[in-house]
């Protein structure tokens, strides 16, 4: 049997794990790393090499950073100060809630922000007399498209990006996702102003109990003024550091500087720095790198590529199939996590893309941005799971309001990709010296059918 058919395998029953959950998914994530390696796919000392891979470190220190904000009321007072500002009524207050959620939730986890806007988004529909699950659901979807915007935002963007460098393709710079994020965001804004708040629940009895881990996260804050300056000029650094591209201070040493000294400044306990970090998140990213480089080293990927090509007709369009890849995804992240949706396809897109002889950035943006639209469902995504109780929701709720969303960011999507990221563009790799000669031939043909119709080597 090939290591080709084995990988294949392998990231089936892995597939399978991850949609059912029958195994946490940090556990099924380095259980398949391991097999890849037990099967001889990747060499044993590769297994737990995603541990040490400097997005892992960026990411915890970015949970901590998050996990600051809400633990000195910085996060709480931003909110409460930018929802008041905009007014009382449906739509304003909508806007107010949206924006902070979005905007928290570009740099932060988007769970802690819905947790942490619960609390003030009920207490002022309460006092306004509106409906809270008028406002709920708008302030979860805010939080789960505003992740879109940076690099560090939501899992499924920093998956990307790591799979591409595993690959040895440039991966997507800090703020290079804004170019899609901030249009979706906007554009998701307006259609749950305009459209969708006419598809959610007509108000009525709704129970003001906030769920109760919300509700805790949201009164553990210091509200010590010193430490919430420190905490948003820590931010503020870290951001800017990474957006100006520093080379001699790269993104995760930035933000682990940051970190490290909110901790040591009594602005976030150790302990609840540790609490802080997603673990779960932190073990299914570091499990799934070998098994993407499995995918990559034994030519499953190119073989699953050449199957979907095959599949769409001689020449297919990559038009067409990131539009189907992101159908794929944003699909597949209703019910499953969009962390390992994400780390399922992006292998596989960049396997495509390079059959195709096309960049594989638009089709890895793709992947990453449908990840993030779950919004069909409430257990898409946690900010989603957080509203259902205090907003008293039902399933259907998600679905009526939830897929017209969907819809919504799939048009932007695919009109503004494409746009942005160019199929034409030629691939950039980090090391040239390892990049593929077939890459440099295959770009200028049109419609590469032979070469995808070639055994992977």
């Amino acid at each position: 049997m090939s290591n080709a058919t084995m990988t294949l395998i392998v990231l089936g029953v892995v597939a399978f794990f991850f949609v059912t959950e029958l195994l946490p998914l940090a556990v099924t994530a380095l259980a398949g790393a391991i097999a890849c390696g037990v099967l001889g796919i990747i060499p044993m000392k590769m297994v737990f090499s995603g541990l040490s891979n400097s997005t892992v470190v960026l990411f915890a220190a970015m949970f901590v950073i998050g996990a600051a904000m809400f633990h000195t009321g910085l996060a709480q007072k931003v909110g409460t100060t930018v929802v008041k500002f905009t007014g009382t009524g449906e739509n304003s207050l909508m806007f107010g809630t949206m924006l902070v959620a979005a905007v928290l939730s570009a740099f932060t986890s988007n769970t802690a922000t819905t947790a942490c806007l619960i609390p003030v988004v009920v207490g002022i529909c309460a006092a306004s007399n509106i409906p809270a699950n008028r406002q709920l659901m708008p302030l979860a979807f805010a939080a789960g498209v505003g992740g879109t915007i940076t690099l560090v935002g939501t899992p499924p963007n920093i998956i990307a990006a790591g799979a591409m460098k595993a690959a040895n393709i440039e991966p997507f710079g800090f703020f290079e996702f804004a170019w899609i994020g901030v249009p979706i965001t906007i554009a998701a804004m307006f259609y749950m102003m305009f459209v969708g708040k006419h598809l959610l629940p007509k108000g009525g009895a709704v129970s003001a109990k906030v769920d109760s881990e919300a509700a805790a996260e949201a009164k553990a804050g210091d509200t010590s003024a010193t430490k919430q300056w420190l905490t948003g000029m820590t931010l503020i650094s870290v951001v800017v550091v990474m957006a100006l591209g520093i080379k001699a201070v790269p993104l995760h040493i930035a933000a682990t500087i940051g970190a490290l000294f909110l901790v040591v400044t009594k602005c976030i306990a150790e302990k609840d720095a540790y609490k802080g970090i997603d673990w779960v998140t932190i073990f299914l990213f570091a499990g799934m790198l070998p098994i993407a480089t499995a995918m990559d080293k034994s030519g499953a990927g190119k073989m699953i590529a050449d199957m979907v090509v095959s599949g769409m007709g001689d020449a297919p369009s990559p038009l067409l199939i990131t539009a189907v890849l992101f159908a794929l995804s944003a699909t597949l992240t209703q019910f499953m996590s969009n962390t390992a949706c994400t780390a399922l396809l992006a292998p596989i897109g960049i396997g495509i893309a390079k059959g195709l002889g096309v960049s594989p950035a638009p089709v890895m943006m793709a992947i990453a941005i449908a990840a993030s639209c779950a919004f069909a469902t409430p257990v898409g995504t946690p900010p989603n799971t957080l509203v259902l109780g205090p907003g008293g929701y039902k399933f259907m709720d998600y679905m009526k309001a939830g897929s017209g969303l969907m819809l919504v960011c799939f048009i932007v999507s695919v009109i503004i990709i494409p746009m942005v990221w160019k199929f034409s563009a030629p691939i950039k790799y980090i090391d040239p010296s390892k990049a593929p000669v077939a890459a440099a031939k295959a770009a200028p043909a049109p419609a590469p059918v032979a070469p995808m119709a070639a055994p992977a080597k």
